[in-house]
């Protein structure tokens, strides 16, 4: 039974403005939008970010921690990395006060509405290879939007899908962190939609249509998702498959570092970029002594540039993590599992663990006839198709920039998500381009970095406020334009600079600085 509840007085609210109100033990988010009233759980379905300090804008909400982006007069997803729509409650304005249907069974959880597999009305078979971000949203997305058709989702992944990203953050750094679960329960079962695990691609066949997995099973495909994710690189160095040294590409390497973590002083962290960093904070947080290799001058250098990197490196010497920069491994020693790992300077560091993390390759080591690039990805058009039926998504994907037409290939789950939800829609013959702008965020200790856009290179970056005080927005521009932005302490901003980023035109920066102004002048704090 619903409970009618009053919220606000109905001009405490301004059009284009939100706010968390209190009602006793339940909080609501009221959102004014076009002189009507809108009231949703406050906090945002992915990771629980309180809405109120994103961004309302052109009619949709932006949350301030990953940026996930919903309708505000819906509720409905319109971006990742949510998969959930914003729970909502029935509101009735009478001009003077604003009211709100509060249910007794309050849930935090909204998943969209799905179809059920219906032979008789849509006869054909899907299949997707892959479980991670693109596959499943792109096995959901296709549910949601009315697909009938049998649908199969492939794997090689013994678990159930679940967040990767969460893996070298919370999971590694707490040894009582469950698998986080995509979903819990069987909405993907109740939904018809199959995942057969167990599953290593060997081919495809485009004439038959179908693919063969390496132990001989067959399938056959109507239309047909690639998107098999990376391979951790490795370093080719003796040593190297002793006990105890890792690469973190799944959630089984996550549960064999996070338990050697348990019995062990020291670790040795090969790599300075997203995943090497955010296990050094991990393993640190456990109470191990940490030391990164790597042969750049600063951490991250090469995607958020050295100013960057080196207030991070400074967070991390803070926090008692040693850095050997301008170096690589030369060897690891055991015998038997690992002991000393041993520096191309002669210098010895003796640990009970390494992980490995010097990026990824496209997982594409099976037969397809399909066009590549020379980094192993498949070449795709501006709808992700990289053949007649056959579609590419994740990190297997070179896909033009809609913004500049140069070939892109991005390692980051957001845009494995747009991607894969992209293609969906495409294979359900709903012509759609890919129009995003990539998103990236890492944690480090309390710290969280945030990415928008994409800069290859850049001529100038132009800070905003500090970076030594870890509260900042940095502007990367190329030929005069703006491409992307980094941030910390500064979520809104970041939010209004996506916006900006996301319109049609790459701006130079004094114009971007404006629009950035003219949305955040337009929130009510």
């Amino acid at each position: 039974m619903n409970v009618e509840q009053f919220l606000a007085k109905a001009d405490e609210l301004h059009d284009g403005e939100m706010k968390e109100i209190q009602l006793g033990e339940i909080t609501v988010l009221l959102v004014r939008v076009d002189g009507e009233f809108h009231a949703y759980w406050p906090s945002c379905p992915h990771h629980g970010a309180p809405l109120a300090e994103g961004l309302l804008h052109d009619g949709h909400i932006r949350c301030p921690w990953h940026q996930s982006v919903f309708d505000a007069r819906s509720g409905e997803l319109i971006e990742p990395p949510s998969l959930d729509l914003l729970p909502h409650f029935e509101v009735r304005s009478d001009g003077q006060n604003v009211y709100a249907q509060i249910p007794a069974d309050l849930t935090e959880l909204r998943p969209p509405p799905m179809a059920h597999h219906n032979p008789a009305a849509d006869g054909r078979t899907f299949v997707i290879v892959g479980s991670g971000a693109a596959g499943v949203l792109a096995a959901e997305t296709l549910r949601t939007i009315g697909y009938k058709g049998g649908l199969f989702v492939l794997t090689n992944d013994p678990d159930k899908p679940y967040d990767r990203t969460v893996l070298s953050k919370k999971y590694m750094g707490n040894p009582d962190k469950s698998i986080p679960l995509l979903r819990k329960g069987d909405l993907h079962a109740a939904h018809d939609i199959e995942i057969v695990h167990g599953w290593q691609l060997a081919r495809v066949d485009h004439e038959r249509k179908t693919v063969t997995s390496t132990d001989g099973r067959t399938m056959s495909y109507d239309r047909l998702l690639l998107a098999t994710g990376g391979t951790p690189r490795t370093l080719d160095v003796p040593g190297q498959d002793l006990d105890h040294v890792f690469l973190l590409r799944s959630h089984q390497d996550a549960k064999r570092i996070r338990w050697v973590a348990g019995e062990s002083k020291t670790a040795v962290v090969v790599g300075s970029s997203f995943i090497g960093m955010e296990v050094a904070a991990s393993l640190t947080h456990r109470g191990l002594k940490v030391h990164v290799v790597a042969p750049e001058s600063e951490p991250f250098a090469s995607s958020l540039g050295p100013d960057v990197g080196a207030m991070l490196r400074s967070v991390h010497a803070d926090q008692g993590v040693t850095f050997h920069l301008g170096h690589t491994v030369a060897h690891f020693e055991g015998p038997g599992r690992l002991r000393t790992v041993v520096l191309d300077s002669g210098e010895r560091i003796d640990a009970g663990l390494a992980v490995i993390g010097v990026g990824v390759r496209p997982a594409t080591d099976y037969e397809t006839g399909l066009e590549r690039r020379g980094d192993g990805s498949f070449v795709v058009d501006s709808h992700l198709r990289a053949a007649e039926d056959v579609y590419v998504a994740g990190d297997i994907a070179s896909f033009p920039d809609w913004r500049t037409g140069e070939p892109l290939r991005i390692e980051h789950w957001r845009v494995a998500q747009q991607l894969g939800r992209v293609a969906a829609f495409n294979m359900a013959d709903r012509p759609t381009e890919y129009l995003g702008v990539p998103f990236f965020w890492t944690n480090q200790y309390k710290l969280n970095v945030q990415y928008v856009g994409h800069a290859r290179d850049w001529d100038d970056f132009v800070v905003e406020g500090s970076i030594d005080d870890q509260e900042f927005v940095g502007w990367y521009v190329k030929d005069g334009r703006v491409r992307a932005a980094a941030g910390s302490g500064c979520d809104r901003k970041m939010g209004a600079a996506a916006e900006v980023l996301n319109d049609r035109e790459l701006y130079d920066l004094d114009t971007v600085r404006e629009r950035v102004e003219r949305i955040l002048s337009a929130v009510t704090v």
